[in-house]
């Protein structure tokens, strides 16, 4: 069985690989939903889809005491972006 601290460690790299892929094609939704303030709505369904695909790879324990998945849709989702002109910032 795997340590504990590997099973947080792979769980932080599936929540990345996936929100990465949800980067890599939906670049144009991005910018057009950071622009007008509706991002987590334009992409409701990629992110839906990559929760669920999350937790079905990662250890049920460790999904439901962190939130790896969140903490990667701000790194890499919404924080890169940041320099775009949008009416939330």
């Amino acid at each position: 069985m795997a340590e504990p601290r590997d099973l947080h460690a792979q769980a932080q790299r599936v929540a990345r690989l996936i929100i990465s892929d949800i980067i890599a094609y939906n670049r144009e939704k991005i910018l057009e939903g950071i622009a007008n303030d509706t991002l987590f709505e334009v992409l409701a369904g990629d992110i839906e889809w990559g929760r669920k695909y999350y937790e079905q790879r990662v250890d049920a324990k460790v999904a439901s005491e962190s939130n790896y998945y969140d903490l990667a849709l701000v790194d890499l989702l919404v924080k890169p972006y940041a320099k775009i002109r949008s009416k939330i910032w």
